[in-house]
């Protein structure tokens, strides 16, 4: 898996793991599955950075989001 689709993938799985964890906190719930979406998350932008030769930089992901999506869709 190339460094830049394991980043996106990770930073999507984040995004969307968060609002579960919200809602199972504010339900008085334990956020099992939310912190197991979290973990895969961290592992996938763990292997992207550490992957990439250089790393990445906080400015880059939005364009390197934008670059991945963009070429799954053309």
């Amino acid at each position: 898996m190339e460094p830049d689709l394991a980043l996106t993938l990770g930073v999507i799985v984040a995004m969307f793991s968060i609002p579960a964890v919200l809602s199972a906190t504010s339900d008085g719930r334990t956020p099992r599955a939310p912190a197991v979406t979290i973990l895969i998350a961290g592992v996938l932008i763990l292997i992207a950075v550490s992957t990439k030769p250089g790393g990445y930089r906080i400015a880059q992901i939005p364009d390197i989001v934008i670059g991945v999506i963009a070429g799954f869709v053309s």
